[in-house]
């Protein structure tokens, strides 16, 4: 599959040109966060300790491609923070910032001697988001704060698996994902607050725990009008029914959802059961879900029968929402992500070109912009220390 080439261009500008962004955090919902606003023109200028942010570690067969797509369009800076010149010239870069982003353990920004109110003391205007596991203060605050502690206590692993196995974790950093989604949500909103004259600088206490648990939608009130835990379901559903992954004859699996009653409806009709839209015990969601086991015999039994490419089909042609289960193979050899731009080809010095996730969402008026590859570590310092006023002493002192 071909995909589209991108380019960087250090001169290109999106609607965000001109904000500038000092992240310091480490791994990935920071990174996630900052890239939201990098990849639409803001300055991010990421702030690293000598050995670097550990997500460079965060290696494939040697290769840090976790980095070069998170840390597209940014520039590094590095700065030992434990000695004086390194903090001086963080400062002066503090007074030039728009947003400021760390992810250390709650207290730490203060034993640093940044406390919040100190930023906003040098910078008044300065957004400071503070990401960590439980949030600033509660009792878990000083907790450890990794997505995986996260996915575990947010109640999101206890809904994820099969009812008579153990919970499921999900296998990447969905946790870290939702919190630098909401991140840079919540950053726009600063932004635009400051903007309208309605604030000036504040303090966005951003736990991971907090939008992983919004994930999770009406449960609290669910638990707390019923009286019931919601058990795992595998991949069926608690609230709609149809809505299974259902087996091939040629053992691939398709993806099927029939949540409103006309799809339903459509679904027996297909599989040749249209008796099932006559009884009582299908005859709205409540009694599907109720009777999922039938259901999904009914189905499943229909699917057994045929490939996959055969089912995908017909069930198409019918109106009915079906899909593949993809593995990133799949995916990208499927002409939709090529001509979405879902998955496009970024010009990469180590492999010439690399695949990776196009800037999202697709803006007719304001759209993202493709300005550097990922930086290696410190590869900015006299550039961003010379635009912040430091002369060529004050810069050698600071990142020798």
């Amino acid at each position: 599959m071909t995909f589209t080439s991108k380019h960087f261009d250090p001169a290109a500008t999106g609607p965000l040109t001109g904000i500038r962004v000092l992240d310091l955090s480490r791994l990935m919902a920071g990174n996630m966060l900052s890239l939201q606003l990098a990849d639409f023109g803001a300055d991010v200028v990421k702030i690293e300790p000598p050995e670097g942010d550990p997500l460079r570690a965060w290696k494939d067969d040697g290769h840090s491609l976790f980095w070069k797509t998170y840390a597209r369009n940014k520039r590094s800076v590095m700065l030992n923070l434990r000695q004086a010149p390194a903090m001086a010239a963080l400062w002066k870069l503090v007074e030039t910032a728009d947003v400021f982003i760390e992810n250390y353990r709650p207290g730490t920004l203060e034993k640093m001697g940044l406390a919040p109110e100190k930023l906003l003391e040098r910078n008044p205007n300065l957004i400071v988001v503070r990401i960590s596991g439980f949030g600033q203060t509660g009792p878990y605050a000083q907790y450890p704060g990794f997505g995986t502690l996260i996915e575990a206590m947010s109640g999101f692993a206890d809904r994820t698996g099969f009812p008579d196995r153990e919970p499921v974790l999900p296998p990447l950093a969905l946790a870290d994902m939702v919190a630098g989604i909401y991140g840079a949500s919540s950053t726009m909103m600063a932004l635009y607050a400051r903007q309208a004259g309605t604030a000036r600088g504040q303090v966005i206490d951003l736990s991971l725990l907090e939008p992983m648990f919004s994930v999770l939608g009406p449960e609290a009130a669910i638990h707390a009008v019923t009286g019931k835990v919601k058990q795992r379901a595998g991949s069926a559903s608690n609230t709609a029914s149809p809505r299974n992954v259902y087996r091939c004859k040629d053992g691939k699996y398709l993806a099927l959802s029939g949540s409103t009653p006309a799809v339903a409806r459509r679904i027996f009709e297909i599989i040749g059961r249209a008796d099932m839209n006559d009884d009582p015990r299908f005859a709205s969601n409540s009694d599907r879900v109720k009777h999922r086991a039938l259901v999904d015999e009914a189905i499943g039994a229909w699917f057994a029968t045929r490939d996959s490419h055969e089912a995908l089909e017909t069930m198409r042609q019918a109106g009915a929402t079906v899909g593949p289960i993809y593995n990133i193979a799949d995916a990208m050899a499927d002409p939709h992500f090529a001509q979405r731009e879902i998955i496009v080809s970024a010009e990469d010095e180590t492999f010439g070109a690399l695949p990776m996730h196009d800037i999202v969402p697709k803006m007719s008026g304001t759209p993202g912009v493709w300005r550097l590859p990922a930086p290696e570590l410190g590869q900015h310092n006299a550039e961003v220390l010379r635009e912040a006023g430091l002369d060529a002493n004050a810069i050698a002192e600071a990142a020798p």
